[in-house]
């Protein structure tokens, strides 16, 4: 099946919504909210490296953050792009960074993510989640001794 324009439009609005709800329910420490973005054998691995597997794992380990050295935190995202793939699959990616108090999003704190998200149950939920820490210096640095590296987009 061939997605319309319309439908496509409609698709990208919900999954920057998604992404949306996941930042509100960051910012109200609701680990059951936060979950309800992801399938339920979602992929979750954070800029540590950590692996989490499955929903249940996204929740529980996001209630036990928010209670400790994560409490009071929110979340600044930006789509920066949306593939899709197929009618229920969109390769999504972004920036984002974790802050407290007044800060704001700055390239020293800011984080990249790629995510896949799919229609599940007639609504867009995120499969798979990867966040990594985004080093803008060395990226700099390499795209000066080696120009021809850097992504033909820049």
């Amino acid at each position: 099946m061939m997605t319309d324009d319309t439908t496509r439009q409609a698709d990208d609005i919900a999954i920057r919504t998604l992404l949306d709800h996941l930042n509100d329910a960051w910012a109200r420490a609701d680990a059951e909210a936060y979950g309800d973005g992801f399938t339920a054998d979602a992929d979750y691995v954070t800029f540590v490296g950590t692996h989490f597997r499955g929903r249940s794992d996204i929740v529980e380990s996001h209630r036990v953050l928010w209670r400790k050295f994560l409490k009071g935190t929110r979340l600044a995202s930006e789509v920066t792009g949306i593939r899709f793939l197929a009618d229920d699959v969109a390769l999504v990616h972004s920036k984002g960074a974790v802050l407290k108090g007044k800060q704001q999003m700055t390239k020293r704190n800011t984080k990249v993510q790629t995510m896949i998200a799919v229609r599940d149950n007639d609504r867009w939920r995120f499969a798979a989640f990867q966040n990594t820490k985004y080093h803008w210096l060395m990226e700099a640095i390499s795209f000066r001794f080696a120009p021809d590296s850097a992504p033909a987009q820049r």
